[in-house]
C-alpha cells in the first residue's frame, strides 16, 4: 500500500517544472553531516566527512544531486544524503552524471528499489537499504578542473533553449562560411580584376608614350546648278554629296592611302622609332598588314550625314608629324574628290561632241547633194519651170479659144471678110502650134529619167534631207550645251573648314579614363566567366 503513493509522487516531481530558486540550490554541508549516522561511516569503511566536504566544494547543483541519488538507488545503494550518494557512486566507479544513466532511471511500477529510491529522493533520504560490501567499491577517475568545463552539462535544458542554442550554432556556422566565401571572393577579385587593372594603370601612367593628335574637318560641296525638278531640291545640301563623302572616308581608311602616305611622308619610319613604347611601336621592316593595322588605330575619320562634315583625327608621337600627316591626307582626299566625277563628266561631253560632229558632216553631205542636183539639171528651180510652162499653156489655150470664137463669128456672116477670116485662121494655126510646143515641153519636163519632174523630186528629197540634218545639228548643239552644263553641275569641291594645327600637349593616352575602362572590361570578363561557371555547375549538378 505504501509503494504506489511513492511512485506517483516520483512521477509528479518529474513532470512539474522546476523552480530555479529551490531546485538548483544544493544542501549545505552541515545538513549533510547531520543526516549521516555512524552506520554510514562504518559502511564506507572510515570517516566520510572529508569526502563530503570535498564534494560540497565542487558546486554541484540540486538537479545533479537528485540525479546522483536516483542512480545510487538504482544500483542498490543506500545513501544518507545527496552528497553521500555521489560519494558512494564514485566509490563503486559509477559516474553519477552520465547521460546514459539518466535514460535508465525510468523503471516499471513496483520495481522495488526504484520505487523506494524515488520515495527516498523525494522525502530527503532513508537508511533502509543494506550496506554495500567494501570489495565492490570502485572509485571513479577524477577530472581536472580545467577539463571539467569541457564536459557536457548535466542540466536538462528546455526545448526552447535547445532550439535557440541550435539556431545560434547554425548562425555561427553560416557566419563562418560567409566569411570564408567573402575572403575567397575578395581574393578572386583582387587576382582577376584589381591586379590587371593595376598593371594597365601602370602602363598608361608610366610606360605609354604620349601621342599628339591633330584634328581637322572638311566638307565636299557640289557646284550650283540651274536645273529644275528634284535635282535642284537637293542641290547644295549634304544629301547631294553623301555618296562622295562616304567614298572619300573609305579611301582615307584604305591601305592605298596608307601606302601613299608611307611613300610621301614616311609613315612606317616614324612608328619604328625606339622612343615609342613596344605596344605602339612597329618592329623593324614591318609588313604592310602590320603597318595598316597600326594606321587604323592611329587615325579616326567620321562622317556626320546631318551636317555633311567629314571629321578626321590622326595621332603621332610628334605634333609636327601629326599635322604633316593630316595635311597630306587632306590633299589625297581632294584629289580623290576631283577624280570621282571626272570620268562621268568627260564621257558625257565627249559623246555630245561626237554627236555634233556627225550631225555637221551629215548636213554638209545633204547640202552638197542638193547643190549638185541643181547644177546637173541646169535649172535652179525645176518646179518653177514646170509652173511657168503650165501658165503659158493655160494662156495659149485661152487665146486659142478666143481666136476660134472670133473665127466662128466671122464665118457666121453671109459674106465674111476674107482678109479677116484668113487672119483669124492664121492666128488659130499659130496658137495651136505654140500650144503643141508647150505641151511637148511639158511632156518632156514631166516624164523620163532626166525630166524636170524627176529632177524636182530629187531636189525636194535633198531639201528635206537638208532640213532634217539642220534639225539634227541643232539638237546636237543643244545636247552639247546640256552636257557641258551637267558636267559643270556635277563638279565636286573639297573645302577645308578646320585646318590641321600641331598641338602642344599630348592627347593620348587618357590615363584615368583608360584605367577605368580597363577595370570595367576586366569586371565584365570576370562576371561573364563567373555566370558561365555557375550555370555549368548547376547543369552538371542537376
Amino acid at each position: 500500500m505504501t509503494t504506489k503513493p511513492k511512485a506517483r509522487k516520483f512521477r509528479v516531481r518529474r513532470s512539474a517544472p522546476a523552480d530555479a530558486s529551490t531546485e538548483d540550490k544544493a544542501p549545505s554541508l552541515d545538513q549533510a553531516a547531520k543526516a549521516a549516522p555512524d552506520s554510514a561511516q562504518a559502511a564506507a569503511g572510515g570517516p566520510a566527512e572529508p569526502e563530503l566536504e570535498a564534494i560540497a566544494r565542487e558546486g554541484l547543483t540540486g538537479r545533479q544531486l537528485r540525479m546522483a541519488r536516483r542512480v545510487a538507488q538504482k544500483n542498490g545503494l543506500a545513501p544518507t544524503s545527496d552528497f553521500d550518494a555521489v560519494r558512494l557512486l564514485r566509490a563503486r566507479g559509477i559516474d553519477p552524471f552520465q547521460r546514459t544513466n539518466v535514460l535508465e532511471l525510468v523503471v516499471p511500477p513496483g520495481g522495488g528499489q526504484g520505487g523506494q529510491g524515488g520515495g527516498t529522493g523525494a522525502g530527503g533520504g532513508s537508511a533502509a537499504q543494506p550496506p554495500v560490501p567494501r570489495d565492490n567499491i570502485h572509485l571513479p577517475q577524477t577530472v581536472p578542473d580545467r577539463q571539467r568545463a569541457q564536459l557536457p552539462s548535466t542540466q536538462t535544458a528546455s526545448p526552447a533553449e535547445r532550439r535557440a542554442a541550435e539556431i545560434m550554432q547554425i548562425q555561427r556556422e553560416m557566419a563562418g562560411r560567409r566569411r570564408r566565401k567573402m575572403a575567397l571572393l575578395l581574393t578572386r577579385l583582387a587576382f582577376f580584376i584589381l591586379l590587371p587593372t593595376l598593371i594597365a594603370g601602370y602602363y598608361f601612367y608610366v610606360v605609354a608614350t604620349p601621342m599628339y593628335s591633330t584634328k581637322s574637318e572638311f566638307l565636299i560641296l557640289k557646284a550650283e546648278s540651274s536645273a529644275s525638278g528634284m535635282g535642284s531640291m537637293f542641290s547644295g545640301t549634304q544629301f547631294a554629296t553623301n555618296q562622295d563623302a562616304i567614298a572619300v572616308q573609305s579611301y582615307l581608311l584604305s591601305k592605298d592611302a596608307m601606302l601613299r602616305l608611307d611613300r610621301d611622308e614616311g609613315f612606317k619610319a616614324h612608328y619604328t622609332q625606339a622612343s615609342i613604347d613596344p605596344i605602339q611601336r612597329l618592329e623593324e621592316n614591318p609588313s604592310n598588314e602590320e603597318a595598316y593595322s597600326l594606321y587604323k588605330r592611329n587615325i579616326e575619320i567620321g562622317y556626320d550625314p546631318t551636317e555633311g562634315v567629314v571629321k578626321m583625327e590622326i595621332m603621332a608621337a610628334d605634333p609636327e608629324t601629326a599635322a604633316r600627316f593630316s595635311r597630306a591626307l587632306i590633299g589625297y582626299a581632294e584629289e580623290r574628290v576631283d577624280n570621282l566625277s571626272m570620268r562621268k563628266r568627260s564621257n558625257a561631253v565627249t559623246d555630245a561632241e561626237a554627236g555634233l560632229d556627225e550631225a555637221e558632216q551629215a548636213r554638209m553631205d545633204a547640202q552638197e547633194r542638193l547643190v549638185r542636183l541643181q547644177q546637173e539639171g541646169a535649172i535652179v528651180d525645176p518646179e518653177g519651170r514646170i509652173a511657168a510652162l503650165r501658165g503659158q499653156i493655160n494662156n495659149v489655150e485661152i487665146q486659142l479659144q478666143e481666136k476660134r470664137l472670133q473665127l466662128a463669128a466671122l464665118m457666121d456672116n453671109a459674106r465674111p471678110n476674107g482678109s479677116r477670116v484668113a487672119g483669124a485662121e492664121g492666128d488659130v494655126r499659130r496658137l495651136e502650134a505654140l500650144l503643141d510646143d508647150l505641151n511637148a515641153q511639158m511632156t518632156t519636163a514631166t516624164t523620163g529619167e532626166n525630166s524636170l519632174a524627176e529632177t524636182a523630186v530629187q531636189i525636194q528629197l535633198a531639201e528635206a534631207d537638208l532640213a532634217t540634218r539642220d534639225l539634227m545639228l541643232q539638237t546636237a548643239l543643244e545636247r552639247l550645251e546640256q552636257a557641258r552644263r551637267d558636267a559643270d553641275s556635277q563638279a565636286r569641291y573639297l573645302t577645308t573648314s578646320v585646318q590641321p594645327v600641331a598641338s602642344e600637349d599630348p592627347s593620348y593616352p587618357r590615363k584615368f579614363e583608360n584605367t577605368i575602362l580597363a577595370f570595367l572590361i576586366f569586371s565584365g570578363i570576370y562576371l561573364m566567366i563567373s555566370l558561365t561557371a555557375s550555370i555549368l555547375r548547376e547543369q552538371v549538378s542537376s
